[in-house]
């Protein structure tokens, strides 16, 4: 039944990229920088103290691409936190929806951890 599934959800997707609009297709990533104010297995919410924006990011369930600054340092899911300044690298490639692709932990002054 799993291989099944599978297999109608695999057709499915390259059903739908094949369909997709260009736009959605190509995958531009972006950063947003801010204050995480809330984080959950499925999504994290963070909003920009600068300009008060608030943007809400899928996940996914073992999302570990959380990095220090020069990206050879990993952390876990948990050092993410409400009130932790990050940065987050992210894409709008999946169904047009933002989805992070890497976490960049940042300390108080909105600079990455381990300036060098």
């Amino acid at each position: 039944m799993k291989k099944y599934l599978f297999h109608i959800f695999a057709t499915l997707a390259l059903a739908i990229s094949a369909i997709a609009v260009p736009s959605i297709a190509s995958a531009r990533t972006s950063t947003f920088y801010g204050i995480t104010l809330h984080v959950s297995t499925t999504n994290i919410k963070v909003r920009n103290p600068h300009t008060g924006q608030v943007l809400s990011f899928e996940i996914l369930p073992k999302f570990d691409r959380i990095f220090s600054d020069n990206g050879k340092t990993t952390y876990q899911m948990k050092a993410v936190k409400p009130g932790r300044y990050v940065g987050i690298i992210y894409d709008q490639s999946m169904l047009g929806m933002r989805h992070a692709d890497a976490i960049y932990l940042l300390n108080n002054e909105n600079e990455r951890i381990g300036k060098q």
